[in-house]
């Protein structure tokens, strides 16, 4: 078995870029073409030819549970077979699901996603560290003993992220202070590659930020949302990315938004059509991420 930081690491480095493609539903957005407005089987069809499109272009997908949740036991069945389907093409899985909890609560989440024999096998989760350290262990001990990841929300890319982020705790903001708490984390999940299969999420929208927090965790993976849709641009999404053997790499940019829902993609009539527009959203968020690694 592999860390989950050598695997990602070695699959961005063969890439060539960090892109993450979010597998988030937008039921509306979705041509009628994979089946009716809603449905379960629109959802289904639409992913399953997303995975086929970005197989081999891509090193990770990060499905998003909460949108697939209103559709209940079905919904999440689907993300589990999503999540399946993914890494049979060689993909890794990073589910954003945010989970955080004490005590035997946070056990059982490990357990579903992290664990031995998972009930949705994904690589790398999100949590949710703001109840406090012990929250994140058995997150931790998962990702030690499966070579997994934990992807921890550090400085997030939404517009009220400052409501209690950046309230300052002893003269440092509130984001720093969860940084620097996370120190050991960061070295106990430490891999072969140097990299630490702890993860911290570093919002696009604040670059200066990501390059403090890359001097406080300087081996620990980033998880990049806030670029494309929300706003951000290559060089702001590599902010706290550093020098490695092929360019600058420190973890992956999620786009999610302007890559399965480009324009004139929805009124495609065939799925050759769909396809071609995907495949140019793809290659447009591949170029202009490769060209920024290089700089």
């Amino acid at each position: 078995m592999t860390a989950f930081a050598d695997s990602l690491i070695d699959a961005t480095r063969r890439l060539g870029h960090p892109l993450c493609v979010g597998l988030d539903p937008f039921p509306a957005r979705i041509p009628l073409l994979f089946g009716p407005e809603g449905s379960l089987e629109a959802l289904e069809g639409f992913f399953s030819a997303v995975l086929a499109r970005v197989a081999g272009r891509v090193a990770i997908v990060k499905p998003q549970i909460g949108l697939f949740e209103p559709y209940g036991a079905a919904g999440v069945a689907l993300v589990e077979r999503l999540a399946e389907r993914a890494r049979d093409a060689g993909l890794l899985v990073l589910l954003d699901a945010k989970r955080g909890d004490i005590g035997t609560t946070a056990e059982g989440y490990a357990r579903a996603y992290l664990g031995p024999i998972p009930s949705l096998h994904a690589d790398c989760i999100t949590v949710n560290p703001y109840m406090g350290l012990d929250t994140l262990e058995p997150f931790a001990a998962a990702a030690l003993s499966e070579d997994k990841g934990m992807a921890v929300l550090v400085r997030t890319s939404n517009s009220g992220a400052g409501d209690f982020q950046d309230l300052l705790v002893d003269g440092a903001p509130l984001w720093e202070r969860v940084a620097i708490a996370l120190q050991p984390l960061a070295a106990r999940l430490t891999g072969a590659s140097g990299w630490s299969s702890l993860m911290i999420v570093a919002g696009a929208t604040y670059p200066a930020e990501a390059a403090r927090l890359r001097a406080l965790l300087p081996n620990a993976l980033f998880l990049v949302p806030g670029y494309g849709a929300q706003g951000a641009g290559a060089d702001d999404a590599l902010a706290g990315f550093i020098q490695g053997p092929h360019g600058r790499e420190g973890g992956v940019v999620s786009s999610s938004r302007a890559i399965l829902y480009p324009p004139g993609a929805f009124e495609a009539t065939s799925l050759g059509h769909w396809a071609t527009l995907i495949d140019r959203a793809l290659d447009s968020a591949i170029a202009e991420l490769r060209a920024a690694t290089a700089r």
